[in-house]
């Protein structure tokens, strides 16, 4: 997959700031009511095995669980507390990994989250988060 072909499928390229703008290139589209993260995973991300580094994976999924918590508490912003990935499967140079994320619970200040990373609709990382919503 080539960022042209993103672009066709209505995937937009996000510069952030900071580590997550290091971390990216990352990618956004809108998915009915939800949104989609994405890395279009490149050389730079592999590790020495040839795939994309956990790191890397576990990254993008903290970041897509982030967005849809801060999305969830009125764009307040919100602390990963924990963050818990199983990997199940490789990552490969070329493939776009997408992340999905959702709440599962929200109590006064903790959000109790779950997100999936898949590439092609087979699921490569699996996590569960407890995000702090910092007071304004």
């Amino acid at each position: 997959m080539t960022p042209e072909e993103l672009v066709q499928q209505h995937w937009k390229r996000r510069e952030l700031p900071g580590f997550m703008g290091r971390a990216g290139p990352l990618w956004t589209r809108r998915d009915g009511d939800a949104w989609t993260y994405a890395l279009l995973a490149e050389e730079a991300h592999l590790n020495p095995a040839g795939v994309v580094h956990g790191g890397a994976l576990a990254t993008l999924m903290d970041h897509a669980i982030s967005s849809v918590a801060w999305e969830a508490c009125a764009r307040q912003p919100c602390l990963t507390l924990q963050l818990d990935t199983h990997f199940i499967g490789p990552v490969r140079a070329g493939q776009l990994a997408q992340a999905r994320a959702q709440v599962v619970r929200r109590t006064g200040t903790l959000v109790f989250m779950r997100g999936e990373v898949a590439v092609e609709g087979s699921p490569v990382l699996a996590a569960q988060a407890l995000m702090k919503v910092l007071a304004p």
